[in-house]
């Protein structure tokens, strides 16, 4: 009877930690906790997570139903940053060794070693073939030898990883065959022309994982020497006709990736264009309300257009005069600088500003202040004589900061005597060479 027992309690352990993810990180000593997070196309759930031990080594147990699909391990702070995605078949136990300096190396999981090995393959070929345009060669023989054995080995990995998840990305990995010697021009174009070819956007273990952001963020950013707008957006353009009707919520996501590209790349026409053409309209389709705003605030607050208002005040003849921005008429310019007295970088990048600008005429600083409390903000301003100053209480939650999208301090608007926005500098010396 005892026996019985005990085998009934076991029994529950069978069938819900039928498989494990488990790892080894090193060095040892640079890492805490894993956590186990299950992707979706739209974000992560979390699963469990487990406290590393001495060696660097973790084991975390699944249920016997956990969904296959993809799943992440995020192993440090900023999460977005130090994580890795893997396929977990349902099938399988997972086993990886994580390196900082060798990387990731999968030592259990068919499905993980195939899609490895594929892409170590590839990687081979593709820098023989890089290394033959390289050398300007002309041998036609030993260009067609190296795309048989490029096709060969789509073709060989494609059957292998029949009726596996590894299969999907194996095949919208597939590279581009020529029939006949290309020059790199001539191969670079059909390269590009081909790229998404194999793409299936509705997929929702692509959608799930990194492959089709790396992917569209390739194809936009990284397979042209041109940068012009024009290339840009035609290649944003093919990206909507290639994807289809219908996959919004996948639209989305990389749109809003391409928008911040361009946005990071202060492309301001092209992160418009994008958002004009094609993310608010998604982003209010999916109810996205916070990229809504930014979408709205950002193109606001583009070069060229008129700065949000705000109310100020200033001194004249010993008498303070309550006015706006729009209001204001007493200079050729105005540098509106949104700082804090609680910021390190402000409070050294604010004495600079003012000697920069101790003997330039025709520019007013507008300082804003984003402030919890009046305290430190009043004895700080008294540094600073010659600045228009206003206070801006609440912070980050301060409604002229949201006006401006401003997302860290010092941030600087440099603004005609009709209020347009001239330039968004990013620091004191940027400001240098835009008033030079």
């Amino acid at each position: 009877m005892k026996r019985l027992l005990l085998l009934l309690t076991l029994i529950p352990s069978f069938i819900f930690a039928q498989n494990s993810i488990s790892g080894t990180f090193t060095p040892a000593e640079q890492f805490t906790y894993a956590f186990l997070y299950r992707a979706t196309p739209t974000g992560s759930d979390y699963i469990d997570r487990a406290q590393l031990a001495d060696d660097g080594s973790f084991s975390i147990a699944l249920a016997a139903d956990a969904t296959p699909g993809i799943y992440k391990i995020v192993y440090a702070l900023p999460p977005e940053e130090n994580n890795f995605d893997f396929i977990y078949n349902g099938k399988e136990s997972t086993a990886f060794t994580f390196d900082l300096d060798k990387g990731l190396e999968f030592t259990n999981s068919n499905e993980n070693k195939l899609w490895a090995s594929y892409m170590k393959s590839m990687d081979m070929i593709n820098q023989t073939l890089s290394n033959f345009y390289t050398q300007e060669s002309t041998d036609k023989k030993a260009y067609l030898d190296i795309i048989k054995t490029l096709s060969d080995t789509q073709n060989a990995y494609e059957d292998s990883s029949k009726e596996t998840l590894a299969s999907q990305f194996i095949i919208a990995n597939s590279p581009y065959i020529p029939q006949k010697f290309e020059d790199l021009s001539t191969y670079s174009k059909n390269l590009k022309r081909t790229y998404l070819d194999h793409v299936d956007f509705g997929s929702t273990l692509l959608q799930s994982s990194d492959f089709l952001i790396d992917r569209v963020l390739a194809y936009i950013f990284g397979m042209t020497a041109s940068t012009s707008n024009d290339v840009y957006k035609k290649d944003v353009d093919h990206l909507m006709t290639t994807i289809g009707d219908g996959h919004v919520e996948i639209k989305t996501i990389l749109y809003e990736m391409i928008w911040r590209r361009f946005k990071d790349m202060d492309n301001s026409k092209l992160a418009n264009y994008v958002a004009d053409n094609y993310l608010l309209e998604l982003a209010k389709t999916v109810n996205y309300e916070a990229l809504t705003e930014q979408l709205i605030v950002y193109k606001n607050n583009t070069v060229g257009n008129k700065a949000a208002n705000f109310d100020l005040a200033i001194t004249k003849n010993g008498e303070t005069i309550s006015t706006t921005l729009h209001d204001l008429d007493i200079s050729e310019q105005y540098l509106v600088v949104f700082w804090s007295s609680t910021c390190g970088h402000c409070l050294d990048e604010l004495p600079k500003l003012k000697t920069m600008l101790a003997n330039k005429k025709g520019l007013k600083v507008i300082a804003f202040a984003l402030e919890d409390d009046a305290e430190n903000w009043q004895k700080k301003i008294a540094e600073f004589p010659d600045f228009i100053h206003v206070l801006g209480l609440g912070k980050w939650d301060n409604p002229t900061s949201d006006a401006y999208g401003i997302e860290s301090t010092p941030s600087y608007f440099l603004l005609d005597k009709n209020k347009t926005i001239m330039a968004k500098p990013y620091d004191v010396e940027a400001l240098k060479t835009v008033i030079k």
